[in-house]
Protein backbone atom coordinates (compact mmCIF):
# COMPACT_ATOMS: atom_id res chain seq x y z
CA UNK A 1 0.00 0.00 0.00
CA UNK A 2 3.04 2.47 0.43
CA UNK A 3 4.33 1.43 -2.68
CA UNK A 4 1.47 2.45 -4.26
CA UNK A 5 0.69 5.42 -2.14
CA UNK A 6 4.21 6.89 -3.09
CA UNK A 7 3.85 6.03 -6.77
CA UNK A 8 0.62 8.48 -6.74
CA UNK A 9 2.97 10.96 -4.61
CA UNK A 10 5.48 10.87 -7.22
CA UNK A 11 3.09 10.93 -10.73
CA UNK A 12 0.76 14.12 -8.71
CA UNK A 13 4.44 15.79 -8.45
CA UNK A 14 5.86 15.14 -12.06
CA UNK A 15 2.63 16.49 -13.25
CA UNK A 16 2.12 19.53 -11.18
CA UNK A 17 5.49 20.44 -12.21
CA UNK A 18 5.17 19.66 -16.18
CA UNK A 19 1.06 20.24 -16.44
CA UNK A 20 1.85 22.98 -18.55
CA UNK A 21 4.24 20.53 -20.86
CA UNK A 22 0.89 18.17 -20.99
CA UNK A 23 -1.38 21.24 -21.87
CA UNK A 24 0.92 21.90 -24.78
CA UNK A 25 1.23 18.31 -26.01
CA UNK A 26 -2.64 17.80 -25.74
CA UNK A 27 -3.42 21.09 -27.44
CA UNK A 28 -1.08 19.56 -30.57
CA UNK A 29 -2.85 16.68 -30.79
CA UNK A 30 -6.48 17.80 -30.51
CA UNK A 31 -5.45 20.41 -33.73
CA UNK A 32 -4.07 17.49 -35.38
CA UNK A 33 -7.14 15.44 -34.82
CA UNK A 34 -9.52 18.28 -35.58
CA UNK A 35 -7.58 19.33 -38.85
CA UNK A 36 -7.74 15.48 -39.87
CA UNK A 37 -11.84 15.30 -39.24
CA UNK A 38 -11.99 18.91 -40.85
CA UNK A 39 -9.87 17.19 -43.66
CA UNK A 40 -11.99 14.62 -44.66
CA UNK A 41 -15.16 16.80 -45.71
CA UNK A 42 -13.07 18.65 -47.89
CA UNK A 43 -11.81 15.60 -49.93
Amino acid sequence: MQTIHAGYRSMSLLVSINWDRLLYVFTIVFALFLGAYLGSFLQ
